[in-house]
């Protein structure tokens, strides 16, 4: 905790539920003045905090567990208050790709003070002790202070996103009754690494390794697409309350072109109802115009675009 000017920061390596709730107030409040989309993965972030904490309950005795409590590994989560209300969030993102990823908000009433510059430097220095060689900065392509803001920390633009939402069933399905989705288990980890350094040019690491039964306690469950028995893809299925969540979706080289990929959408789009969900979304590069005409065909519509801007290290 260090003070500003009669604020102060809290940082922390996971959320808990009171931080949670801290933070979705914040957002709330800030979006809706703002008319702006934030990308904080709040959900998934508080899921991976609990197991995080069960797994150190599990292993820990009460000594070990008395000398570690206030020592910080990797810090992820940077809050700013005023007296007890939270005036400032900026949070820590990383998916084992090359970049971390960075989002966060300042209460409208708090603004032009400082805060979200004093959270970001502390974010940097962070990464500066990570081996993590760049940093991705996000903000809704419509924010021009959060373009302006970014750009003065002369970041340079990498590319956009659209948040795209379901809206309608698919204008076309063929019946592929040989396309199976089978829940992925941790044996398949080594597969989803290899997947993930096609389609999304991810190093395998096996120190970060994803793997698929800790995922689904955080909400996310992975599937491997099948044909025939053989392996074609894969997708990646996250609920989060009443909204389901279609990402890392892929389709193997040697199996393109075929009509898998919209196959395997339309039978990510099954389980997700299955799951009695009120909204489905998904996230696409807007430069990948195959993918953004595969997702319209199956009913998805684009709702918002996040521009990431990168910092490299020196």
């Amino acid at each position: 905790m260090e003070g500003i000017n009669g604020f102060h920061i809290v940082l922390k390596e996971t959320l808990d539920k009171n931080d949670y709730d801290f933070i979705n107030e914040l957002e709330k409040t800030c979006t809706e003045a703002d008319n702006v989309e934030l990308k904080l993965e709040l959900d998934y972030k508080l899921k991976r905090g609990e197991v995080k904490k069960d797994k150190l309950k599990d292993k820990l005795k009460d000594k070990l567990k008395d000398k570690l409590k206030d020592k910080l590994k990797d810090i992820n989560e940077f809050m700013c208050f005023y007296g007890s209300t939270l005036v400032g969030y900026l949070g820590i993102c990383y998916f084992g790709g090359k970049a971390l990823e960075i989002n966060g908000m300042v209460h409208p009433d708090y603004r032009r003070r400082g805060i979200f510059t004093k959270l970001l430097t502390l974010a940097e220095d962070e990464w500066k002790k990570r081996s993590i060689h760049e940093m991705l900065l996000l903000t809704d392509s419509s924010s021009s202070s959060g373009k302006a803001f970014i750009k003065a920390r002369e970041a340079l633009y990498d590319s956009t996103e659209y948040n795209m939402v379901l809206e309608s069933s698919p204008k076309e399905r063929e019946n592929k009754e040989d396309i199976v989705l089978r829940k992925a288990y941790n044996n398949d980890s080594k597969e989803i690494a290899r997947q993930n350094s096609i389609y999304f040019n991810m190093e395998v690491n096996e120190e970060n390794n994803i793997i698929p039964e800790e995922e689904e306690k955080c909400g996310t469950t992975i599937y491997i697409a099948e044909f025939k028995g053989d392996i074609i893809g894969k997708v990646h299925l996250g609920i989060t309350e009443e909204e389901g969540g279609i990402y890392g979706l892929g389709i193997l080289p040697e199996y393109r072109g075929r009509g898998f990929g919209r196959e395997v959408v339309n039978l990510s789009i099954d389980k997700l109802r299955e799951k009695n969900v009120k909204k489905i979304v998904l996230q696409v590069l807007a430069a990948n115009n195959k993918a953004l005409s595969l997702y319209k065909s199956c009913g998805f519509v684009e709702k918002s675009k996040m521009d990431y801007y990168k910092i490299t290290k020196m």
